[in-house]
């Protein structure tokens, strides 16, 4: 059986945890931050868990993850 293939930009944007759960970064944070106030950008800062229901599909793109 041939390998499976990894989704590269699924693995340049998630990183698995090792409790399983899946990490990833915050959207809107790469330009235009002039607009947005200090509060938000604070606030976007760090990494978030993937939510549940795209648990399933984000595994199925990483599939050595």
């Amino acid at each position: 059986m041939p390998k499976m293939k990894t989704k590269r930009a699924a693995a340049k944007r998630f990183k698995p945890r090792a409790s399983g759960s899946i990490k990833r970064a915050h959207a809107t944070k790469r330009h235009i931050l002039t607009k947005r106030t200090t509060k938000n950008k604070r606030q976007l800062r760090g990494m978030v868990t993937v939510h549940e229901a795209d648990i399933k599909s984000v595994k199925r793109m990483l599939p050595y993850a």
